[in-house]
């Protein structure tokens, strides 16, 4: 069975190139504006192995049909190259979804991770194997990520439907914990891959899982019938996030959802009832103080 629904009935035509379709529609993008160098070749090397790398591999379990590829981007920026195969970098992962029946993609990732570092020669082969210890750590950046876009695009559409992407991405965070490269360790800090990981993984967090199911498939999904009440259950949703953010108020899965969402989140309030979007504005005082004053502007217009 399908994992999308979105259309429902443009498959049969496309059956039989199903079988062969991979999961990711990602665009890739390697800037390396702040590198002093007339040699640009193996940026736009890097660029094409990583492209064809993520897009080429086949993360999701079901068969994803053409029209259904998650749509996602990852904007690399050099910030440092030795010349020879030693980046440091940062990079954009974003990705979103279409909502059902209209023309909208919904943001659902979009996180900064600023230790991107990783050794690479031209044409060097990308490989990754989930069951090798020996993996280069730009093998293992690019499939921890597409298993996080391809987890959290299923929890859009079933409950807690990523979870087995999050436990391959667990595995990649295992495999790195003897890695000389930065971000992949509970003790750096508590907004790297590790973390990101935990939080999916972790129980306490299964309530802003829910919300993510709640939010796109009874709410976004609908509001081309009922939207009077698609945005009464969208709203009424982020409450389950109230608990798990009283446990762990510091929690990476927070900005990760906010940092996507807020946007999304001001504009649903323009139009809500009175006194739904006082109780949810109190709510997002609390839980998300940074784009406070978004919501609170946003819920004025």
């Amino acid at each position: 069975m399908l994992k999308r629904i979105i259309i429902p009935f443009l498959g049969a035509i496309l059956l039989s190139a199903s079988c062969f379709a991979q999961d990711l529609n990602c665009r890739v993008s390697v800037v390396f504006a702040k590198v002093s160098t007339q040699d640009t070749r193996i940026f736009q090397t890097l660029e094409t192995q990583i492209t064809n790398f993520i897009n080429g591999k086949k993360w999701a379990n079901d068969n994803i049909q053409p029209q259904e590829k998650i749509e996602a981007s990852i904007i690399i920026t050099v910030n440092n190259w030795d010349g020879s195969s030693q980046f440091d970098a940062s990079a954009q992962i974003q990705s979103s979804r279409p909502v059902y029946g209209t023309s909208y993609n919904t943001p659902v990732l979009n996180i900064q991770d600023r230790d991107w570092k990783f050794t690479y020669s031209e044409l060097e082969s990308l490989e990754y194997n989930e069951n090798s210890p020996n993996n280069s750590n730009l093998a293992m950046l690019l499939a921890f990520y597409a298993n996080i876009i391809v987890g959290m695009d299923y929890d859009t559409f079933s409950l807690e439907g990523g979870t087995p992407y999050f436990t391959k991405a667990q595995n990649v965070i295992n495999q790195a914990q003897n890695s000389p490269f930065p971000g992949w360790k509970a003790f750096e800090n508590n907004t790297n891959r590790y973390w990101l990981s935990e939080n999916l993984s972790n129980t306490i967090f299964k309530p802003v899982r829910d919300v993510s199911y709640i939010y796109h498939r009874k709410g976004l999904d609908t509001f081309n019938g009922n939207v009077d009440k698609a945005r009464v259950d969208l709203l009424n949703a982020l409450l389950l996030l109230e608990r798990p953010y009283r446990d762990k108020p510091t929690a990476f899965i927070f900005l990760i959802f906010f940092t996507a969402k807020n946007e999304e989140i001001a504009e649903i309030l323009q139009k809500a009832d009175p006194t739904l979007k006082t109780k949810i504005l109190a709510l997002l005082k609390n839980v998300d103080p940074s784009n406070y004053s978004k919501y609170e502007q946003g819920s004025k217009n």
